[in-house]
C-alpha cells in the first residue's frame, strides 16, 4: 500500500524546515488543521502533544550509525531524536511562547495526551491544543513495532463553546473494553498506529452524534470518553 504523504511543516524557516523529519511533519500538519478550524491565534495556546515513540527512521539511522566503524552522530539526528523535537518546531513555526507537554503511554498515549489536556483546560481555564502522532518504524524495528504508516490527530479543546464547537466531551476513567468497529478496514486502521486509537472519538464528533467511547490507555484500565454534539 502507498505511503501517506506528509506536507512540509509550515511556518518554519528553510533551515528548520529542511531538518524535520515524519514525526515533525505529522504532528504540525495536524496541529496546523486544527487551529485554523478553531479560530484561535496558535501563539497563544497551551500544548500537549502525545506520541508512543518518536521518529522511528531516525532511530534505525542512529542505530545504524552507531553500529558503524565511524560511530559519529550528526547534530541534526541527535535534535530530532528528543520526544519533545516537534513540540519544539511548533513554537518556532507559530511563536507560541504558552507551555507545552510532551507525553508518552504507549499505545494509551492519545487517551493520555487527552487526559493531560482535559486537566489543563479544567484547572487553568485555557485553550489547550492537543496533537497525537506516530509514524512508521522501518525494518528490523519494525517487527517488534509494527506500525507501517503515520498517523496525526490534533483537537483545539477550550472551557467555553464558540461558533466553531464540535460538541462537548467529558471523561473519566473504565475499565470497559477499547471501543472497536464493526467496519473491519476502519478497525485495522484504528489498531494501526497508536494515534488512531483516537477514531472512535473522531467518528462521534464528525458526525455530530451523541456516543460513550472507550480509549485505550492504561493495562486494565481504559478512558471513557462522553460525546454531546453543540
Amino acid at each position: 500500500a502507498a505511503q501517506t504523504v506528509l506536507p512540509a511543516p509550515a511556518g518554519l524557516p528553510p533551515a528548520e524546515r529542511r531538518r524535520t523529519g515524519p514525526v515533525v511533519r505529522a504532528a504540525l500538519a495536524a496541529a496546523h488543521e486544527a487551529v485554523a478550524q478553531s479560530g484561535r491565534d496558535a501563539a497563544t495556546l497551551a500544548a500537549v502533544f502525545a506520541a508512543s515513540g518518536g521518529d522511528g527512521g531516525n532511530f534505525h539511522a542512529i542505530c545504524e550509525t552507531l553500529a558503524s566503524a565511524e560511530p559519529q552522530l550528526s547534530p541534526t539526528r541527535f535534535h530530532n531524536s528528543v520526544h519533545n523535537a516537534p513540540a519544539g518546531y511548533w513554537s518556532i513555526a507559530t511563536r507560541a511562547m504558552a507551555a507545552s507537554n510532551v507525553l508518552c503511554a504507549y499505545d494509551g498515549s492519545f487517551a493520555a495526551g487527552l487526559l493531560e489536556s482535559l486537566a489543563q483546560v479544567s484547572v487553568d481555564g485555557a485553550a489547550t491544543l492537543l496533537v497525537a502522532y506516530d509514524t512508521d518504524y522501518p525494518e528490523p524495528l519494525r517487527q517488534v513495532r509494527p506500525i507501517v504508516d503515520a498517523f496525526g490527530v490534533a483537537l483545539v479543546l477550550a472551557p467555553h463553546e464558540s461558533d466553531r464547537t464540535l460538541g462537548r466531551i467529558e471523561a473519566h476513567l473504565s475499565d470497559e473494553d477499547a471501543s472497536a468497529f464493526a467496519d473491519a478496514d476502519l478497525e485495522a486502521l484504528r489498531l494501526s498506529n497508536p494515534a488512531a486509537r483516537a477514531l472512535p472519538l473522531l467518528d462521534a464528533l464528525a458526525h455530530r452524534r451523541a456516543a460513550n467511547v472507550v480509549l485505550d490507555y492504561l493495562d486494565g484500565t481504559q478512558l471513557a470518553v462522553s460525546v454531546e454534539p453543540s
